[in-house]
């Protein structure tokens, strides 16, 4: 599976966000982040960016770096 999986799934280890939380961010159900987390379904582009929006609610610095570990060398000459 995808990119964004393993992206996210290390974004929440490393600040300490629960996939509870960032699903009520979110408001979706804690089973979809779930999925996402252990890459058995990937996030679409719109989930993707939504993912982006609720990290920014609880920690702006784990959003910045879900896209930069996501989007990687893609975004480093923006």
């Amino acid at each position: 599976m995808g990119k964004a999986g393993q992206a996210l799934k290390k974004v929440l280890e490393e600040y300490s966000i629960s996939q509870y939380s960032l699903s009520v961010a979110m408001d979706v159900e804690r089973n979809n982040v779930h999925r996402w987390v252990n890459e058995k379904r990937d996030p679409t582009a719109e989930t993707a960016l939504e993912i982006v929006r609720a990290l920014k609610k609880l920690k702006p610095e784990a959003a910045k770096a879900f896209v930069e570990s996501y989007l990687g060398d893609e975004i480093k000459d923006l």
